[in-house]
This record gives C-alpha cells, structure tokens and sequence, in this order.
C-alpha cells in the first residue's frame, strides 16, 4: 500500500489545513507540489484526481479524496490512536460533536472565505506580483 500524499500548493489554505491535520497526527506523507500560479490544478493529471481544479488532492493508498475539510476529517477518524486527539474524547457525547461542528461550520463559512482572500491578496498575488516586476526590470518575459 502507498504512503499518504498531498497534492497542493503549500502556500493554499485548503492545502494548509490537511497539512496541520497530518502534522497533528505525526504521520508522514509526501507533499506533491502543483504549480497553481501555472494553472497546472486545471490540467490533467490533476483534474483526474480532482474534477473540479482545485487544491488539494489526497491520496491514502487506495483511497483518493479531494476537499480539504473531508480529508482532514477522514484523517482524524482514520489515524485516531495516532498523535494529537482531533476529535471528542467521548465519541458518545453528543453534545462535544454539536459544538465541534458548529466550529468547523464557522470556520467554513465565516472564516475561511476572507483569510483565503486575503492569503491571496498579500501573499500569492504580491509574489506573482513582484516576480513580473523583477522580469520587466531585468529585460526578462515570460
């Protein structure tokens, strides 16, 4: 059986958030970088594994995933025993999943959308950004 990889970018949040839960869990994987400032995300081979273009993509041996809040959540089901406890410790309290799930709807709906814009706008976009600049300076293109 192959090990745990990632396919992302490891400046993306989404890909960020299954690295944390990995590195929680102390497990080791393979972080396959996909060049997303290339559009290689909307190119084959990664739309086979993720049809919609987006990172990350998951693979755990046989199983390949896509949705970076679905495989954080398989890893902490899955890998349990291993490293930090991401879940409840009592799996019959019904109450510590409620407030868990109101978390991670929180984070999905309130959270997430602005500090994924804004990693954009000050991290990736600046990048992009400063290397056009640096081309144009220098008398490189492309």
């Amino acid at each position: 059986m192959a090990g745990i990889k990632v396919f992302g970018h490891a400046a993306s949040t989404s890909t960020r958030k299954v690295l944390l839960a990995l590195y929680e869990k102390n497990l080791d994987f393979e972080l396959v970088h996909v060049d997303i400032l290339d559009g290689e995300h909307k190119k084959e081979p990664f739309l086979s594994r993720n049809p919609f273009g987006k990172v990350p993509a998951f693979e755990d041996g046989d199983l390949k995933m896509f949705e970076s809040r679905a495989i954080t959540q398989y890893i902490a089901h899955r890998y349990a025993e291993e490293g930090t406890n991401l879940l409840p410790a009592d799996p019959k309290n019904t109450v510590d999943y409620a407030i868990m799930a109101n978390g991670m709807e929180v984070e999905a709906h309130q959270f997430d959308p602005p500090a994924s814009k804004l990693a954009w706008e000050q991290c990736i976009q600046a990048h992009v950004w400063l290397d056009h600049r640096r081309s144009r300076c220098c008398g490189r293109r492309g």
